[in-house]
């Protein structure tokens, strides 16, 4: 296999884990990324099962180790603010759980000594040839590559370049969701608090850092209520819509303001008939977006080493890009069909429902239930099997 050029959008998640799979099996990459620089804090992600035979095999293990948030129990409260039942660890943070933006660094850490990184740029427009994809991006210049991986997230920049506009493939579940870090006033260690009131949601959990906590809120509202709005807009949209809720909300939100790692988005799926075209490919949210509880980043980590090692065994991007979707399209399908229920748990709309989630919950809490929500949890991440592909002679690793 002669050495190949290949652009990949995104510095998340996916993105350097292509990098990482590609530079293994022999490619060039250049990773562009729109933010300035990578982007901290953020809600924590989960491994489990074939996923963690994945970080093993990338030499991530130990560093994620170093890193997890060993979140302990979880305790949902009523409405009155006082405990009302109890989800144990495991139940949502798998065998192996850290924060996004320590995973982010790792995976850049572990790629970076290989992979030519551009920051605080994007691709504004790609056309195709018959030996490569002419780039062109809002700062640099332009550029020619063998192939382009979009791995840019749910607003994919080159899902948009490539296939057409969002909305064409964009499925809305009906409510937004925001995260930061906030001080821990809450006195909270390793463990996790869950509020609701009908409309809208928080999870605080303690991590690593004592002084600091984790703030996930959701809320129901028009997907097309707030447009893309600007950082400051996001934080005036989150202080209005929870100005009136109790509990300690009033407290934690006071952080908003001032919050460097501000996240704010509407939750949706992305669903497309292929995920190539031509020399184009895409990966991860920016093809199958699932939401919430889809296992989304260990499968996006999972489908980075399958895209690749497909690219290394058929040296033909036709003939890898088809079997890379063969392999993943069950997976993601699972994965959305988990997610597409996230509001119900995340974000009752109505106290009758809320009251619903509540009992269930606590009914499902013990050992039986606990079995219940690990084979749920579990069936997304082993979805896809984890499979070596053998390296290509030529390009055996240094």
């Amino acid at each position: 296999m002669t050495s190949k050029t290949v652009l990949v959008s995104g510095a998340s998640v996916a993105g350097p884990s292509a990098a990482y799979w590609l530079h293994r099996y022999g490619y060039s990459v250049t990773v562009v990324e729109a933010a300035p620089r990578l982007r901290p804090g953020g809600q924590a992600v989960d491994f489990r099962g074939e996923q963690m035979k994945l970080v093993e095999a990338m030499g991530l293990l130990d560093d994620l180790r170093d890193h997890e948030t060993a979140l302990r129990e979880q305790v949902q409260l009523d409405p009155a603010g006082k405990p009302a039942f109890t989800l144990p660890s495991g139940f949502t943070n798998g065998e192996l759980e850290v924060l996004r933006g320590d995973l982010a660094r790792i995976l850049y850490e572990h790629t970076k000594d290989h992979t030519e990184y551009v920051f605080g740029d994007r691709v504004t427009s790609l056309a195709e040839t018959a030996d490569g994809v002419d780039v062109t991006f809002r700062h640099g210049a332009p550029r020619r590559f063998d192939l382009v991986v979009g791995a840019d997230g749910v607003h994919s920049g080159v899902r948009t370049a490539a296939f057409g506009p969002e909305a064409k493939f964009r499925t809305d579940l009906g409510y937004h969701v925001a995260g930061f870090t906030a001080p821990n006033h809450l006195r909270l260690d390793h463990a996790g608090l869950l509020y609701n009131e009908p409309g809208l949601g928080a999870i605080v959990a303690s991590h690593r850092d004592p002084a600091t906590v984790t703030v996930g809120l959701a809320f129901r509202g028009d997907p097309d209520g707030y447009g893309r709005p600007d950082l400051a807009r996001q934080k005036d949209i989150v202080t209005e819509v929870f100005a009136g809720a109790g509990w300690e909300l009033p407290q934690l939100l006071t952080a908003v303001a001032d919050a460097p790692d501000l996240y704010f988005d509407t939750v949706g799926q992305i669903k497309l008939d292929s995920w190539s075209r031509g020399r184009v490919v895409l990966l991860g949210d920016a093809a199958w977006c699932a939401g919430p509880g889809g296992s989304g980043t260990g499968l996006a980590m999972m489908g980075a080493q399958v895209l690749a090692g497909e690219l290394a065994a058929a040296d033909d991007h036709v003939t890898a890009f088809a079997r890379y979707e063969q392999r993943l399209r069950k997976p993601a399908r699972v994965g959305q069909r988990n997610g597409a229920g996230s509001g119900d748990f995340l974000v009752p709309a109505t106290e009758e429902k809320l009251r619903k989630r509540n009992r269930m919950y606590r009914s499902l809490a013990g050992p039986i239930g606990r079995r219940v929500f690990e084979y749920l949890g579990n069936r997304a991440a082993n979805a896809v099997k984890y499979r070596e592909y053998p390296q290509p002679r030529a390009h055996a690793l240094p």
